[in-house]
């Protein structure tokens, strides 16, 4: 069924920011040019409230509902990047939020699953994407616990701060996958590059900084 959500306009003066926002991030050097070019694609203003129409493509956080929100342009940018998608790749997001990050692994080429815990923001994403094009395969329930049924994945991609590393998301990680996760218990997190080796074990790599949304026990992962 179609949806019936009408598509918002992306003007000239939107696309304009647009790629100043993807200059600033070639000029800090942060992503690269796959992953510029699909943020280039993806309409950042379309996943805010109007009120912030003049600062969607500015280097913020905004707030989407139900305690979330949708992470900076260069945070989404560093973790596509570090994520290496590969086209036709399957990926498992946890958290879709906004469905911004969700996009943009799609313009990688990527078959993208995503999982939201709060209720409000899955009823809402699902149809959104829908009336912009975008057909992920998104699902209600617990990212601690990942989607076993569907694993393995090639790459798995958390976008909230989690105090540690969930085994559950490891186990469903192909051999050879990555898994790039924001750790840290406090209001500053660690960028974690995690490969998980012919073997089973796995390589951890620690990068930069970041301030992440909270992972809540039993609550949500949030974008």
């Amino acid at each position: 069924m179609k949806s019936s959500i009408q598509r918002p306009e992306d003007s000239f003066k939107h696309q304009g920011m647009r790629r100043k926002m993807i200059a600033d991030l070639q000029a800090k050097e942060i992503g690269n040019t796959r992953v510029w070019e699909a943020m280039l694609k993806v309409p950042r203003h379309f996943f805010l409230d109007k009120a912030f129409l003049n600062q969607a493509y500015s280097d913020m956080a905004f707030r989407i509902g139900a305690g979330q929100t949708i992470s900076q342009p260069s945070t989404v940018a560093y973790q596509s990047a570090i994520l290496d998608v590969v086209k036709g790749e399957k990926v498992l997001e946890i958290g879709t939020g906004s469905g911004y990050q969700t996009c943009v692994l799609l313009e990688l080429g990527a078959k993208v699953f995503s999982i939201e815990r709060q209720k409000e923001l899955f009823d809402k994403t699902g149809p959104f994407l829908q009336s912009l094009g975008y057909s992920p395969k998104l699902f209600y329930g617990d990212g601690y616990k990942g989607l076993p049924a569907y694993g393995p994945f090639d790459k798995i991609l958390v976008t909230c701060g989690a105090p540690f590393v969930p085994q559950e998301l490891v186990d469903q990680l192909k051999p050879g996958g990555l898994l790039v996760i924001p750790v840290g218990a406090g209001e500053v997190q660690q960028m974690q590059r995690i490969r998980k080796l012919q073997d089973g074990s796995i390589e951890q790599q620690t990068l930069r900084d970041f301030r992440f949304v909270p992972m809540l026990e039993n609550k949500n992962w949030g974008d």
